[in-house]
């Protein structure tokens, strides 16, 4: 069960959309997770790639979940000034979050703390989960045996139409669902912006921003079988 387990939900550190605009993170990326996995009993922590204050990339005033959670005091305080991965022990957590925004396919992919993280949780029995572009961490992950982690899992990510509606084939450094089939991953898609949630042996993984909360709720899912 969730009561008692913790989770680290990782940040973008990058705020540059290739020269285009700023970027970072989506607030509600990471607040639907936390609201769903506090409401469960789980301690949620935050850290980033660079540690500090984490670049955000859209936000919804609107959002009272958003709004609770960037005024939790646990919250806003490691917000603040986030932990940088480099330093985090990964073996103090059952579940690691990958929040998506796209200034993670900068630098998720090339962070060696994301290997670690990502393969230290996973070989420990806890369970690995991205969404929307933060599978652009999976690309990289790597078992102490050698093949990725994502070599023959089901996952889903942000699709490349998706990426097209939104205008940035072109800019993104890669294509993050061509990139995790190269990896030997089966990427499943939906119809562009409708949620979407896989789970496959303690890999968690979401479509886009409407499937946030779904990745929790499957994270959840998961413990409760392991």
């Amino acid at each position: 069960m969730a009561e008692g387990k913790r989770v680290l939900l990782i940040l973008t550190s990058n705020d540059d959309l290739g020269g285009v605009r700023k970027t970072g993170y989506y607030v509600g990326e990471a607040a639907n997770p936390w609201d769903v996995f506090t409401s469960a009993g789980s301690q949620v922590d935050v850290a980033s790639i660079s540690g500090g204050i984490p670049p955000e990339d859209g936000r919804d005033e609107t959002s009272s979940t958003q709004r609770r959670f960037l005024a939790d005091p646990h919250i806003a305080a490691q917000l603040a000034d986030t932990a940088k991965l480099d330093d985090i022990d990964a073996s103090t957590y059952d579940v690691v979050f990958f929040v998506g925004g796209h200034g993670t396919m900068w630098d998720f992919p090339n962070a060696p703390a994301v290997d670690r993280i990502g393969r230290e949780v996973y070989e420990g029995g806890g369970v690995v989960a991205a969404v929307c572009h933060g599978p652009a961490a999976l690309t990289n992950i790597t078992l102490s045996e050698g093949t990725p982690l994502v070599a023959g899992k089901r996952v889903a990510a942000f699709t490349n139409e998706e990426e097209a509606a939104v205008g940035l084939t072109e800019v993104v450094p890669f294509l993050l669902a061509d990139a995790l089939t190269a990896r030997g991953a089966t990427h499943v898609p939906a119809a562009a912006f409708t949620e979407n949630v896989v789970i496959d042996d303690r890999v968690v993984t979401g479509q886009n921003p409407q499937s946030a909360a779904g990745v929790a709720r499957g994270v959840l899912e998961s413990l409760s079988r392991s």
